[in-house]
């Protein structure tokens, strides 16, 4: 388990250093797991220890939104100073991911190989 938490940490911190050294916009983290997600497909599957490790993780996931929920509440103010260009971000981009999902689906319907565009194969 310490192995795995090491792994992920080192991936994290690969990522972090990576975003510094060449002013990405993108999180240190999500570099970090994408460099994970590569090391996986080459390795071709993911280690028992590493997936143990995952899912003991995601059962404790609540926890992790706990420093993110007090966040919201210290900054309650700012939060409700700014609601009208939240409220429409939230929705907006709902709106587009809802947009770009249809879309998206519409056209693998049409391009994944057997599939017809009236649904028969």
């Amino acid at each position: 388990m310490l192995a795995s938490i090491t792994l992920l940490l080192v991936c994290q911190l690969i990522g972090e250093i990576l975003v510094r050294l060449t002013g990405l916009l993108v999180p240190g983290p999500v570099i970090g797991m994408l460099l994970l997600f590569m090391m996986l497909l080459i390795r071709k599957g993911v280690p028992a220890p590493l997936q143990a490790t995952a899912a003991g993780i995601l059962d404790h996931l609540s926890l992790l939104f706990v420093p993110a929920g007090v966040g919201v509440i210290v900054h309650l103010p700012l939060i409700a100073a700014e609601w009208p260009a939240i409220a429409a971000s939230i929705i907006a981009s709902t709106v587009l991911t809802m947009i770009v999902t249809a879309k998206v689906m519409t056209w693998l319907s049409r391009h994944v190989a057997g599939v017809q565009t009236d649904g028969r194969q």
